[in-house]
């Protein structure tokens, strides 16, 4: 009996996984994955092959879930993978707690159109969008692939379908990269052969009001570079005898903020700008004593560039904002200080990578103190990734602080790959069977688009885009091997093709986020058949 096929069943099956508030790292983000085991092993097939769907733990008990469907006497097998994982929902503010209700948080809009954007209350308008945290990013995608699944079960497609759903997408792809060597295991169990893999991330508008469709032949890689502001610490009242961390991050901000330098272009398209992700001082109590340290942390996304060339553009950047803070510094000075009066403190800044710093500190105290006080700082580690990276960088700046001020630039998780299949020709086939199906079936202009700008966890399958040595990151990471580890081996266990096919929605990681419903689960689904059945023939 069908479960998983009409308009109604997907909304339906959809705002079941809604309803699991799996923000990453809660509880409900373990609970989801045990409900897509208890809703697949209820099903006859899996009642008839149930070691074909499992549970596998992370290392830090979490778990993901893979679903096998073979066809009889078949190696061929496309993955789906999908995330079940979510942002939070504090941005919904008094409907924090409708956020997980799609179907009640729709109704309640309908009362207070006037209080969202244009865009949004005409989607709203037209009764044919559903409003609600992950309806769009991820879990339409994951839909459409129980569905796909519930077809492969009776018996639709010439070649097996394994279905991974994982946790974790949203901050370090951990469910991703437990799931490579399980990809590994199953291959040489099941003797299976991995054509490609489909993803189902939704599609992401170039613009506000994009109105276009597309898919996707690869996905952006990501950096996450942080910037270290050591200054030198004064009272308040005596604001000229030392440098404010704070300002010099200021600095630094408007140097890396949206910045034009780092866009790159690849054909047609282009990434998105630096954006600051997170940027505070380091003090941990009010005092009249200026900042020592500052942070900040910046999402650089990237295509076919090294890290080489990202690391001499950040450096760069330090270059340019060196000067005015000085600048500022002596000019307010002027201001201030008499004719008569001239400061003890000159300042000056140095910039380093945190490569350069650690060695300045071996060279100061020798490497078994200073792995010994980094050590000490793991062993009492309650800090996640990126407040522990800062941590370790700061505690190192602090043993060589007579070289500052100084600005240290480094690396924090998550680190995306960029990763490609535009040159594939069985996946520009599949893209092509798509693109003229969805034009003849049901009149939709499909748009190909080689780089997903969503970030996915296609990066750790897919193909590189760019040979850039992974060591030029490595070596700037503080948290390498204290508790984290990027490792090639992993990522290179399994690649393979990679397309995206996903749903149509707006405004993924907003209060406003929202899945149109009509082609994601009426067209799509049909799409993504034709598709596979080309894949299967290729």
């Amino acid at each position: 009996m069908s479960q998983w096929k009409t308009k109604q069943q997907l909304t339906d099956l959809l705002c079941s996984l809604v309803e699991y508030p799996s923000i990453t790292g809660s509880n409900a983000e373990i609970a989801i994955i045990e409900y897509l085991y208890y809703i697949l092993a209820d099903q006859k097939y899996y009642k008839n092959h149930p070691d074909h769907v499992s549970l596998h733990p992370l290392k830090d008990g979490r778990q993901l879930l893979s679903a096998l469907v073979k066809k009889e006497g078949a190696r061929e097998t496309i993955v789906l993978i999908a995330h079940a994982d979510v942002v939070g929902v504090q941005d919904y503010g008094s409907w924090e707690n409708l956020a997980f209700y799609p179907k009640e948080f729709t109704q309640e809009l309908l009362k207070h159109v006037d209080q969202l954007p244009p865009d949004a209350a005409d989607d709203l308008k037209s009764g044919d969008w559903l409003f609600g945290r992950g309806t769009m990013d991820m879990k339409a995608g994951l839909t459409v692939h129980l569905s796909l699944l519930e077809r492969a079960m009776e018996g639709r497609f010439d070649g097996n379908l394994l279905l991974l759903a994982v946790p974790d997408e949203e901050v370090n792809s951990e469910g991703m990269l437990a799931a490579l060597p399980v990809l590994k295991k199953m291959k040489e169990k099941e003797n299976l052969n991995y054509k490609l893999t489909i993803n189902g991330e939704p599609m992401f508008s170039k613009y506000p009001g994009d109105p276009a469709y597309y898919l996707y032949t690869g996905s952006i890689g990501k950096t996450l570079p942080g910037f270290l502001c050591y200054g030198k610490e004064t009272h308040a009242g005596e604001p000229f005898g030392g440098l404010n961390a704070n300002l010099m991050l200021s600095y630094v901000a408007q140097e890396m903020e949206l910045n034009e330098a780092f866009i790159e272009q690849v054909g047609e398209e282009r990434t998105p700008p630096p954006l600051s992700l997170m940027q505070r001082d380091l003090k941990h109590e009010y005092s009249v004593q200026t900042p020592q340290a500052a942070v900040a942390m910046y999402n650089v996304l990237y295509m076919k560039q090294t890290i080489a060339e990202m690391n001499n553009k950040l450096l760069q950047a330090c270059e340019r904002a060196k000067p005015k803070i000085l600048k500022h510094y002596h000019k307010q000075a002027s201001y201030y200080l008499k004719d008569d009066q001239k400061s003890s403190f000159v300042p000056s800044i140095r910039i380093l990578t945190y490569k350069e710093l650690y060695q300045e500190a071996v060279n100061k105290f020798g490497k078994i103190e200073v792995d010994r006080r980094q050590n000490l700082l793991i062993n009492q580690r309650e800090h996640g990734d990126r407040d522990f990276s800062t941590i370790l960088v700061q505690n190192l700046a602090a043993l060589c602080k007579d070289l500052g001020p100084m600005i240290v630039l480094f690396y924090s998780p998550p680190f995306y790959p960029a990763v490609s299949s535009h040159h594939d020709e069985m996946i520009q086939g599949g893209a092509k069977t798509a693109i003229e199906f969805a034009k003849k079936e049901y009149g939709v202009k499909v748009n190909e688009v080689e780089y997903f700008t969503g970030l996915s966890d296609s990066s750790f399958i897919g193909p590189v885009s760019t040979r850039s040595p992974i060591d030029d990151l490595i070596d700037q990471m503080p948290i390498q091997g204290k508790g984290f580890e990027i490792s090639s081996d992993v990522m290179e266990a399994v690649t393979m093709p990679i397309i995206n096919i996903g749903p149509l929605g707006k405004d993924a990681h907003q209060w406003t986020e929202r899945l149109e419903l009509s082609y994601s689960f009426e067209k799509l689904p049909h799409i993504l058949m034709e598709t596979i059945d080309y894949f299967f023939k290729a």
